[in-house]
């Protein structure tokens, strides 16, 4: 039996990157959708084009770089929204408008201040405009899931005859359940005259942890777009998750009437390159993707799968991304070696600058570890984003002993010198972060300190993301190194790095 293609809609730099302090750079974004590219993701919502002229730009490259997907920017129903959203994707081999409006009670009532009548005339207008600088315009019904039946009708209706070929009902605040958000679209595509011109869509947020079961009860009454981010990324609870939607097709292929153009092999690296660019780790027992994903403690179940994979596993690691760990590269790898890898890796480095920077710090760490990971190289990348460097990490000391205060002594990196700093503190990271604080006096408030261990045994790499927040600035730092206390350093600096630079301020607009 002939399957229905399931688009995929990815929107982690859009949507995924409104979670407070995911804010990404545009040479991220970048990194980021090729790596979507090589997945075969079909649409890449990347970013809000009118939110700052650093989005602007980060759509429009990402427009200009990506050629086998169709590359989205999200606008408001408001003309100079979609101007700037067209201006952004006039390179774009091909390029999609998703333009929106609230449409529950709730919303026109108390957010727009609109009677029903006037925000569906801005919608229709909405996508003629839009329809001005691309065929592919999709509309969305904000708050979908709370929109009246009867108005969610004639606004899809009319939407839809001015031009829109995607329409999406988004969950926006997670309030759907599964059987009353799969129904919805049932009755709308049975009575919108016009339902069959166009391919329905869902959105879906996990405040309730439905936001995959809800996304799932739709395409089984329907809807053939599903929106999602990498890791499930998203404000609030987050969204749909990618991996989990495509493997929840792909091994339920008996009862699921859709199939996917997904390479799934790149599921584990896009995954790992998501977190370390965000910041946001991913919990071991995430499905698909944790590192608990596919590990058995159990003796049962490891004498079941010893015997026949599928009494325990549904799926094979290795059709996601995981493979054995095996050593790579060494301290006696050479320049060709180390690049090659990193190209299979999916990570590409603009000049020989840029490279030679991430080599020394290869070296670096080979003297340091003798097994180099994939995930090494993962975050030495992540620790070497592209940022202008005011401050950098030269050397570190600390005292500890107990009953006694930490005492950390650092050498910093200003510019062309060297300063000297130290503190006291209650532990030694605590005693690090102080003594650059009083070199430096940022006046940023800490708001997260994470360390994770990215492969295993004593010798592993500690990738420390550090969250400062600064007249409403948010940016996570990042440092790696067999030292935790020295990745901290340097996730520190990084993120004062970061503060200093010209990125634009976190937006927080959308569906």
């Amino acid at each position: 039996m002939s399957k229905d293609k399931l688009v995929i809609f990815d929107t982690t730099l859009r949507d995924g990157e409104q979670s407070p302090g995911a804010s990404m750079t545009k040479e991220e974004k970048i990194r980021i959708a090729k790596m979507l590219e090589k997945m075969r993701v079909d649409v890449i919502e990347a970013g809000f084009a009118i939110a700052s002229p650093g989005d602007f730009e980060a759509v429009k490259a990402v427009a200009e770089t990506i050629k086998d997907s169709t590359v989205c920017s999200l606008a408001r129903a408001m003309g100079p929204d979609i101007l700037r959203a067209g201006e952004a994707l006039q390179n774009a081999n091909a390029g999609r408008i998703h333009t929106f409006i609230a449409t529950s009670p709730i919303h026109m009532k108390y957010k727009l201040q609109m009677e029903p009548e006037q925000v569906l005339a801005q919608a229709v207008d909405a996508v003629k405009r839009a329809r001005q600088f691309t065929d592919d315009v999709e509309f969305s019904l904000e708050d979908g899931s709370r929109t009246e039946f009867e108005f969610a009708s004639r606004i899809i209706e009319a939407v839809i005859k001015a031009g829109a070929k995607t329409i999406n009902i988004p969950d926006t605040v997670g309030y759907g359940e599964p059987s009353e958000y799969g129904l919805m679209f049932k009755r709308l595509i049975e009575n919108v005259p016009n339902a069959d011109q166009a391919v329905f869509s869902t959105h879906c947020h996990n405040d309730l942890g439905l936001a995959v079961a809800n996304s799932l009860a739709a395409v089984m009454n329907g809807v053939r777009q599903v929106e999602c981010t990498i890791n499930g990324l998203g404000e609030r609870a987050g969204n749909a998750s990618l991996e989990e939607l495509v493997m929840a097709v792909r091994t339920r292929k008996d009862v699921m009437p859709v199939e996917t153009n997904i390479d799934t092999s790149h599921i584990v690296p896009t995954s790992r390159l998501v977190s370390s660019i965000t910041g946001f780790p991913v919990q071991p027992n995430k499905a698909i993707v944790g590192a608990n994903a596919f590990a058995h403690e159990s003796g049962i179940h490891q004498d079941g799968v010893l015997k026949h994979r599928e009494t325990y596993e549904i799926m094979k690691a290795e059709d996601v991304g995981w493979h054995t760990n095996k050593l790579v590269l060494g301290k006696h790898s050479g320049r060709a070696a180390v690049k090659a890898r990193y190209e299979e890796l999916g990570i590409s480095f603009d000049g020989a600058g840029e490279f030679n920077h991430i080599f020394q710090a290869f070296k670096e760490l080979a003297d340091k570890k003798h097994e180099i990971f994939d995930e090494d190289l993962q975050a030495l990348v992540g620790e070497a984003r592209e940022v202008e460097e005011t401050y950098g990490f030269e050397a570190m000391e600390v005292h500890c002993k107990t009953g006694q205060a930490p005492v950390a002594k650092l050498k910093i990196r200003v510019g062309e010198q060297s300063v000297d700093t130290e503190s006291e503190g209650s532990g030694p990271v605590d005693a690090v972060f102080k003594a650059i604080e009083k070199q430096f006096n940022s006046g940023a408030d800490l708001l997260l300190y994470s360390v994770n261990a990215i492969t295993q045994g004593t010798e592993a790499v500690g990738d420390v993301t550090v969250r400062l927040e600064r007249e409403g600035k948010l940016v996570n730092g990042v440092g790696a190194d067999t030292d935790v206390v020295a990745a901290s350093a340097k996730a520190y600096l990084h993120a004062l790095n970061l503060l200093e630079s010209k990125s634009r301020a976190h937006p927080q607009q959308g569906i």
